[in-house]
């Protein structure tokens, strides 16, 4: 990361990804794209017991969504369910346990879900930063096979079953600090250099929106977006970045206000009036490279980068009992 891009991007997160600025875009909201009763319709949330996850299961709930949370955790997952049942109303929460830095685990995961469930909305919440380079039971690095690799996954087994709906979307949770970032596929693994967690979960986050724009492209019955939601509080802020939070704590985001634009494009008929694959922040599509930043990636990379996470996808499928 240039110098450069780092002052631009932390002087555009001051004036627009804390909570004034959010307090600042939401003048120009329109309640009724929000007021909707989604009932019938079938949400999938991963990361959905804490912060961001949770906030959006909720909201689709109050809305009357059926929601699907995955969630890592058995316990804390079978607290957020409970929570959300008690503060909504609605019934129709449905819980499964999967960790999304397992492959084999995902694939499972989704065939069994497509031949049980219908689905109309793909969340792609759950993510993780993790600070020093750990290797999962499969020898993927964490964040990688988290952020990138089990997104990747989890939305192209789930694509069958979402072309199947009307008004089909998937939703991805990035970051603004992908900015940061220019697509690096020569390394994705992080096994070249001093390793720098925040640095290769913005790597990540890039990764994430040319995911999107090259779904976009070549699943036009589906609506595509990534998000950037904001500086909030969330528990994983607070004990991935501590720094970070203890100078900005009270400067940040409630996970509600992070969560709007999420749930906005999982809901609102407005969203889907604006082009697939696009880069959104408080509700607006935004530019996905900073001004005069070097970042732009070439057509070959994007799609070599897909060429290389379809085939540890189908390395992990034919490995994965069940499927």
């Amino acid at each position: 990361m240039s110098c450069y891009r780092g002052a631009v991007w932390f002087v555009q997160g001051l004036r627009e990804y804390t909570r004034s600025g959010y307090e600042a875009a939401s003048k120009h909201f329109c309640p009724a794209d929000v007021e909707v009763n989604v009932a019938g319709r079938s949400f999938l949330v991963t990361g959905a017991n804490s912060g961001i996850g949770k906030a959006t299961a909720k909201e689709i709930a109050r809305r009357g969504g059926t929601v699907h949370l995955v969630c890592r955790n058995k316990e804390r997952a079978e607290v957020a369910k409970g929570e959300i049942v008690t503060e909504t109303g609605n019934q129709n929460i449905f819980l499964h346990i999967v960790d999304i830095s397992h492959p084999k685990d995902i694939w499972k995961f989704a065939e069994k879900f497509k031949n049980e469930h219908k689905l109309n909305v793909l969340i792609n919440n759950a993510g993780c930063m993790v600070n020093n380079r750990e290797l999962t039971e499969d020898g993927l690095e964490k964040n990688f096979a988290t952020n990138t690799l089990g997104t990747y996954i989890l939305t192209t087994a789930l694509l069958p079953l979402l072309e199947k709906e009307a008004d089909a979307r998937v939703i991805t949770v990035s970051s603004g600090g992908m900015l940061v970032q220019k697509l690096n596929i020569s390394d994705l693994q992080s096994e070249n250099g001093t390793f720098d967690g925040t640095m290769v979960y913005a790597q990540n986050k890039r990764q994430q929106v040319v995911l999107t724009e090259q779904w976009a492209k070549a699943h036009r019955n589906i609506h595509f977006s990534v998000m950037h939601p904001g500086w909030a509080d969330t528990p994983a802020v607070r004990s991935s970045m501590p720094d970070f939070y203890q100078k900005m704590k009270n400067t940040l985001r409630t996970e509600t206000q992070g969560a709007d634009t999420v749930v906005w494009l999982a809901v609102s008929s407005e969203a889907t009036k604006l082009p697939s694959g696009l880069f959104f922040q408080d509700r607006q599509p935004v530019p996905t490279h900073l001004p005069l930043a070097s970042t732009h990636s070439s057509p070959e990379d994007e799609e070599k980068l897909m060429e290389v996470l379809e085939e540890f996808s189908q390395k992990f499928k034919s490995n994965s009992p069940g499927t």
